[in-house]
């Protein structure tokens, strides 16, 4: 059965649905931080049990991550992550926080050019490198085939991050630019979560894997690489990814953050009104290569490749930067 029509057939599983194995800790980054049962998904499915509202628990909404690795190990297959959005969503509304300021003035979406075939919606960091912009709309297919001077729809994805409502008009204007495109590249995991939903007839992907499909990347790959691979995009598709990624693997040889514990545990741990005990990148990072052999890290995130650099000692480079460097 199509798997589009079987989610929809089967009842959403909530909190309530939580039958708290304390799976979801193994992978928690928040939990290896604060080893605080209350601020992981775990603590929050029993608390919404036992009738706290979201006010009641807040400071373990706004430490989430929102990696989504808790969703992946989940044997109920309760979707974590739209629990906690849920309950952001709730924390604003209770706090009458307003739309996002941006929001409110009108935006008018540059169009892509008639030869234009793919949308690059590139995150901050990537855009504030125009060199690695230009590289990566190259090794995607060209500045004539990427349209990289799209709305990016940044405003949009802290709006889901931090719970506030999203005007139909603002999210439309994003969307009509992106429908006619054959396919979208993304760099926020969060947005290309939700543009799944909005575009189901569209073609998206996330950046790393757009980037990792192209031949002169992949070839240039080694077995003695560690590939950390993007948490909050792998987790928005990963049934399909984990697939992908094993493919990637087993032609290329390289370790990827994917074992047990480790299933696309995110080396910087972005989330809104985060604990700083909870913001430990560097010993997240350096939890990620514990027991690891390895001569080079290779990023999907730009915002992950300083972590790398700060605690590994080793060279440390994003996949768009592989093209060049060859083998």
């Amino acid at each position: 059965m199509n798997t589009l029509l079987r989610r929809a057939r089967t009842p959403a599983k909530d909190y309530s649905d939580c039958s708290g194995c304390s799976l979801c800790l193994l992978v928690c980054p928040v939990w290896r931080s604060t080893r605080d049962l209350g601020m992981t998904a775990r603590g929050r499915a029993k608390a919404l049990q036992h009738g706290a509202l979201a006010a009641d628990i807040a400071p373990s909404i706004q430490s989430c991550s929102l990696c989504a690795a808790c969703a992946t190990v989940c044997p109920e297959d309760i979707d974590l992550v739209a629990m906690t959005l849920d309950l952001r969503r709730a924390l604003a509304q209770s706090a009458a926080v307003p739309d996002l300021p941006t929001m409110t003035t009108a935006r008018i979406a540059a169009a892509p050019t008639p030869s234009a075939r793919v949308a690059l919606l590139a995150g901050r960091a990537l855009r504030e490198r125009a060199g690695s912009l230009a590289r990566v709309a190259a090794l995607l297919g060209g500045a004539e085939a990427v349209a990289t001077h799209l709305d990016n729809g940044a405003d949009i994805a802290l709006a889901l991050e931090s719970g506030l409502r999203i005007p139909a008009q603002r999210l439309e204007g994003f969307l009509a630019p992106l429908r006619p495109l054959q396919k979208i590249v993304v760099s926020d995991g969060l947005l290309l979560r939700h543009l799944h939903r909005w575009l189901p007839r569209s073609r998206i992907k996330s950046l790393g894997e757009a980037l990792s499909s192209n031949t002169s990347v992949r070839r240039a790959l080694r077995a003695s690489d560690m590939y950390v691979i993007d948490a909050r995009a792998y987790h928005a598709d990963y049934e399909r990814l984990v697939k992908y990624y094993d493919g990637l693997r087993r032609e290329c040889g390289c370790s990827f953050n994917l074992d047990l514990q480790r299933i696309a545990i995110p080396a910087a741990a972005p989330g809104l009104g985060q604990t700083p005990e909870a913001d430990d990148d560097g010993a997240q990072a350096r939890w990620i290569l514990q027991g690891r052999q390895v001569a080079r890290i290779v990023v999907e995130s730009l915002d992950e490749r300083a972590v790398f650099e700060r605690v590994s000692g080793l060279p440390v480079v994003h996949l768009a930067d592989l093209a060049d460097i060859g083998t």
